[in-house]
C-alpha cells in the first residue's frame, strides 16, 4: 500500500489590524473573526497569539512574526461588543512574552487603550448616527482584564476617526491627533482590592540580597511597586541602555518586583512571578532633575515634578507604560508616598514627570475615607492610528 507524504498544513488568514497606541503598538481582532477555538480563552487563544506575534522565539527578534521584540510591541488586543451596559465594547489585553511560551493576561495597556476607541468606531461597534460630523465621540469601553471602564474620547472629522493632527507625544516620532483618556475609579482591582495592599502608604520591604528598603505598593491603573532610585544606585535620569545593559541593575529591580508582589498577595511563591512578567511593575522615582532624554532632547528639572524610570517585561520601558502613568498620578496625589515625597509633597492634582523619551503630563483625584484611599479618576493625553490593516497569517497546526 502507498502512503502518500503528509501535506504541510496551510496557513489560516486571520483579519486583524497594526495600531499603534501612546508608544506601543500591537495586532488587533475582533472576537468573532478569531479562529472559533481562539474565541474563548484558553490553549488555542494563547497558540494563536504567540504564533501572530512570533513568540518564543530564543533569538529574541520577533523575525517570524508581527512582533518588535519589546514589551512595547509584543501586544495583542481582542475587542467586542460590549457585555456591560452603558459600555460600547468589552477591551481584552493580551502580552506576549517574548523568549517564554505564555501570553500574561494580568493586566491592562494603557497606552493601547488608546487605540481601542478608534478602532471600536472604525470597526462599527458604534452605530454611525450617534457619531458627530466633527467634534469628539466618547467610546466607554469595559476594560476586560481588570474590570474597569475607560471613556476614550476620539476626534472626529467628516464623520470618520481623525488620526493626524499637531499633538506631539514623547517617545513617539511623528505628531498625530490628540485622544484624551479617562480611567475611571482606576483604584482597587477588579476583585475590589484594596489601593494599598497593604493597607500602608509607605512599607519596608524585606528584599532578599537586598535588605529593606522603603517602598509605596499600589494598584492603581496597574500594580506598581515604587522605591527611591538612591536606594536602587540610581539617580532617576538614566535612560534605557543604563539599566538594561546591567545585569546586576535588572536582577536587583526583579528582587524587589518579586518581593513587592508577594507583599501584595498577587502571587504565593517567588517561583510564581516567573509567569506574571507583566505585573506588578516596578519602578524608581527621583526629585526633579535636568537630563538628555533619549532623542536628544534636554530636559530641564524646572519643567518636571519629578522623575520616574519603569520597568515593563524584565526591561526599562523606552518611555512610560500608560497604566503605570496612572499609578504615577494617582500616587503623586496622595500626600506621603514615595511618589508624592519624589515631587516635593503636598496634595496634588496633576504631576509632570520626566521618563528616557521625555515627559509626560497626568492628573489624577483621590479621595480618602475612613482611613481608606480610593483614586475616582484619572486623565491623560496620547495619540493612535492604524498602521496596516487587513489578515495576519499563521500555520494552521499553530493551534494545536
Amino acid at each position: 500500500m502507498t502512503h502518500l507524504p503528509q501535506l504541510p498544513a496551510p496557513q489560516l488568514r486571520v483579519p486583524a489590524t497594526y495600531m499603534r497606541g501612546g508608544t506601543s503598538k500591537g495586532v488587533f481582532f475582533r472576537l468573532d473573526d478569531l479562529p472559533e477555538a481562539a474565541r474563548v480563552p484558553g490553549p488555542a487563544r494563547d497558540a494563536l497569539l504567540m504564533r501572530v506575534i512570533g513568540s518564543p522565539d530564543p533569538y529574541g527578534k520577533h523575525t517570524d512574526g508581527m512582533g518588535g521584540a519589546t514589551s512595547s510591541t509584543s501586544k495583542c488586543v481582542i475587542i467586542s461588543k460590549s457585555t456591560q451596559p452603558g459600555h460600547d465594547v468589552d477591551y481584552l489585553y493580551g502580552q506576549v512574552s517574548i523568549d517564554s511560551a505564555f501570553v500574561d493576561w494580568s493586566g491592562n495597556c494603557g497606552n493601547l487603550s488608546t487605540a481601542v476607541g478608534p478602532f471600536a468606531i472604525a470597526n462599527g461597534f458604534i452605530d454611525r448616527a450617534r457619531l458627530p460630523q466633527d467634534g469628539t465621540f466618547a467610546v466607554r469601553v469595559w476594560q476586560a482584564n481588570i474590570g474597569k471602564t475607560i471613556v476614550v474620547h476620539v476626534p472626529i472629522a467628516k464623520g470618520e476617526v481623525q488620526e493626524t493632527g499637531d499633538f506631539e507625544l514623547d517617545g513617539v516620532t511623528f505628531p498625530a491627533a490628540e485622544i484624551v483618556l479617562e480611567f475611571m475609579d482606576p483604584s482597587e482591582d477588579g476583585d475590589g482590592g484594596a489601593m494599598f495592599p497593604s493597607g500602608n502608604l509607605v512599607d519596608e520591604l524585606e528584599v532578599p540580597g537586598l535588605g529593606t528598603l522603603p517602598a509605596t505598593m499600589i494598584s492603581a491603573g496597574i500594580p506598581t511597586v515604587f522605591v527611591n532610585a538612591a536606594d536602587v544606585g540610581c539617580d532617576g535620569t538614566e535612560l534605557q541602555p543604563a539599566i538594561n545593559e546591567d545585569r546586576a541593575a535588572l536582577a536587583t529591580l526583579e528582587a524587589i518586583r518579586v518581593a513587592g508582589a508577594l507583599r501584595m498577595g498577587l502571587i504565593r511563591t517567588p517561583d510564581e512571578a516567573a509567569t506574571r512578567q507583566h505585573t506588578p511593575k516596578v519602578a524608581f522615582v527621583a526629585p526633579p532633575k535636568d537630563y538628555v532624554a533619549s532623542s536628544g532632547k534636554a530636559i530641564a528639572a524646572s519643567d518636571i515634578d519629578l522623575n520616574v524610570r519603569a520597568l515593563s517585561m524584565g526591561k526599562l520601558h523606552h518611555a512610560m507604560m500608560g497604566t503605570c502613568a496612572v499609578a504615577i498620578g494617582t500616587a503623586a496625589a496622595i500626600p506621603g508616598t514615595l511618589v508624592n515625597l519624589a515631587a516635593g509633597g503636598g496634595p496634588r492634582e496633576a504631576v509632570c514627570f520626566g521618563h528616557p523619551s521625555g515627559t509626560l503630563r497626568v492628573g489624577a483625584e483621590a479621595v480618602e475615607a475612613g482611613g481608606r484611599w480610593t483614586a475616582t479618576k484619572a486623565i491623560m493625553s496620547r495619540s493612535a492610528r492604524v498602521l496596516m490593516e487587513g489578515a495576519v497569517r499563521v500555520p494552521a497546526d499553530a493551534l494545536d
